[in-house]
């Protein structure tokens, strides 16, 4: 007689599953910020219509020497695309006078019809009863999230956007984006913080820190780099390209004045990671001090810096001028300067 198995009363032996982590489909991106935040920021700050245009004086600035630089192109936009536009600040530059000719036509007279798309509804339609509405053709378009743009391909005659890419997390893919939603022979033109931008706040803040808490944590974002912007522009497939940085120095009776004003802007710290709730009494009284010693005024005030970097290129476009092959230069640069040169 064949003697029975014990094997179906002994345990089975536990099953091991392996799980693997897959790179999704794509380049892999790196979140800085936390766009729900932004968003929740932009919209508190545009609640109080009032405090908020008091502290436009930045954006407005800027979105003025941005829409300067359009006169330096001699053709008519039909349709323009304000990427980012906020408060609608390009708008409004747009109906001032040319600043070289006052008695000149509108900036707005170069261009048709301008689309100003930004993700805060609030903030996008603060001042959409305001008289410079009726002086251009306008219209207020909320989207989703400015890092993906929900227009068609070849739309636009030109793209502007002033003070929004510093807080966008895929910057190559929206420039592609804009690349594509731009016509042929079509110009991008922008602003944003960048480089040094606040570095007096940021390093007396870190130095505030590290005295009273022994440590940092990041109260002002990262911000890219001029030698950066180029190469991310021509990566999107931009052409015929122009980086330049502007300093503007803005005077504050106190750090405390500027990040209120920081505040009321909507440009508060949204770094995923950062360190939830206010900074401490210890620490900002600290980071005032250090302020006023490292890089306070004689008059008693404080100096901020904002570091812009304004950039303009171009899709490419059929007779779209190209530069000459590396090397196929007649003359070389060394002969002309040492005063001789090849004829």
């Amino acid at each position: 007689m064949k003697p029975a198995s014990l094997r179906p009363f002994l345990p089975r032996p536990a099953l091991r599953r392996r799980t693997y982590a897959i790179q999704a489909p794509g380049a892999p991106t790196l979140q800085v910020f936390n766009r729900n935040t932004k968003h929740l920021q932009k919209e508190r700050a545009a609640s109080n219509a009032e405090a908020s245009r008091k502290v436009d004086y930045l954006k407005d600035e800027v979105a003025l020497r941005l829409c300067e630089r359009l006169l330096d192109i001699k053709r008519h936009f039909p349709s323009v695309l304000d990427l980012g536009a906020n408060a609608c600040n390009i708008a409004r530059a747009l109906t001032l006078p040319n600043p070289s000719t006052p008695t000149s036509t509108p900036l707005s007279s170069h261009l048709t019809h301008l689309t100003a798309a930004d993700s805060s509804p609030t903030l996008l339609n603060r001042d959409a009863s305001l008289p410079f509405n009726a002086s251009l053709n306008l219209t207020r378009t909320v989207i989703s999230d400015e890092e993906y743009l929900p227009f068609a391909a070849d739309s636009f005659d030109a793209v502007l956007s002033s003070l929004s890419l510093h807080w966008i997390n895929n910057l190559p893919s929206v420039l592609a984006q804009i690349n594509n939603v731009l016509k042929p022979d079509a110009p991008f033109l922008a602003a944003m913080f960048g480089g040094d931008t606040l570095y007096e706040l940021r390093t007396s803040l870190q130095l505030a820190e590290l005295d009273r808490r022994g440590g940092v944590s990041p109260h002002v974002s990262p911000l890219a780099d001029v030698r950066d912007v180029g190469g991310l522009l021509g990566k999107a497939g931009f052409k015929m390209l122009t980086v330049d940085v502007d300093d503007i120095i803005v005077d504050y009776p106190s750090s405390f004045a500027l990040m209120t004003d920081l505040q009321a802007m909507g440009e508060s710290n949204a770094v995923l990671g950062r360190e939830m709730g206010g900074i401490g009494r210890e620490v900002l009284m600290a980071a005032e001090a250090i302020y006023r010693e490292l890089h306070g005024n004689e008059d008693g005030t404080v100096p901020a810096t904002f570091r812009m970097i304004y950039m303009i290129g171009w899709k490419e476009g059929v007779g779209q001028p190209v530069p000459l092959e590396r090397g196929s230069a007649d003359v070389s640069i060394k002969d002309i300067l040492e005063g001789g040169g090849k004829k």
